[in-house]
Parts: structure tokens; sequence; C-alpha cells
């Protein structure tokens, strides 16, 4: 569980992660590269939770896809802080279309009264063939599994 209230939807999945010397680019804070690295595992990991890992992708012979994404870098992260990655899915059309969100908290520090959140991101995802790579209805279970997670605003 979380130590904050910050979450902008409920129940997040989340991932914690704490900024190392290698997230370090040369203007001293974590490279934005790694915060959409970050995401990507988050996503990923989401997915596995659900029950959708690569080998199901394969024997489907389809996947969700990265159609547009976007990050809002609202402020840098620092060597040594402690931070967490939360991800939602947030819509399913049951047909070709996937949303998911993100929002990276760092959590509360000396001399800072509480955690803040310093990234958010949405994705929006396509159903594609694997084979083929073009565009294709989502199998039964992608819409069961990802459309019964879908979290919507309190």
């Amino acid at each position: 569980m979380s130590e904050h209230n910050l979450w902008d939807l409920p129940t997040p999945f989340i991932l914690k992660y704490t900024a190392e010397a290698e997230h370090i680019d040369s203007l001293n804070h974590v490279n934005n590269a790694i915060y959409v690295g970050w995401c990507q595992q988050a996503g990923w990991q989401h997915s596995q939770a659900l029950g959708l890992g690569i080998e199901d992708y394969r024997q489907l012979d389809a996947a969700m896809a990265i159609r547009h994404a976007e990050y809002d870098y609202i402020s840098a992260a620092y060597i040594g802080e402690q931070l967490e990655l939360g991800t939602w899915l947030t819509q399913c059309d049951g047909r070709l279309q996937l949303e998911r969100r993100f929002q990276l908290v760092r959590l509360a520090r000396n001399g800072q009264a509480r955690a803040e959140t310093i990234l958010r991101g949405t994705w929006k995802l396509v159903s594609i063939c694997m084979s083929n790579g073009k565009a294709r209805r989502m199998p039964e279970a992608f819409k069961r599994i990802y459309g019964d997670a879908v979290v919507t605003e309190p």
C-alpha cells in the first residue's frame, strides 16, 4: 500500500523506484527517457498481473500497441529520491482502443510536508495483429480482462 493519498484515480497498480546514479543526466536530475522506460515497465507488469503477458499475446496473435503517448513532466526527480509510479487502464472501447494513464509521485522527503506528483502520462493504444502489424479487433480475452480493469473517475 502507498504512503500517501495523492493518486488521481483509485486503486493504482504501483511500482516503486529509487532514483539512482545511472538515472541521472547532465542536468543532475532523472532523465525524461527513464520515466518513459518506467512507464513501459509498469504497463507490462500491470498487464501481466491482470493475466495477459507476451506469451498470451503470441498465442492470440494480438497485442496492444502504443499509438500515441503524452507525458507531462511537472517536476524533476533527484538522486536518492523514493518514487511510486501508479498506472490504470482508463478506457476500453471493446473494439480497437485502450487508454492507460500514469502518475509518478515523489514521496515526502526531508523538509517536504507531503508527497507530490512529478509526472503524468497517457497512452492511447490500439489492438494489432502481431503477425502483420495491422489493426484488428480485440480478442475476447482483451475485451474481458482489460475492460474489467478499467478505472473511472470517482
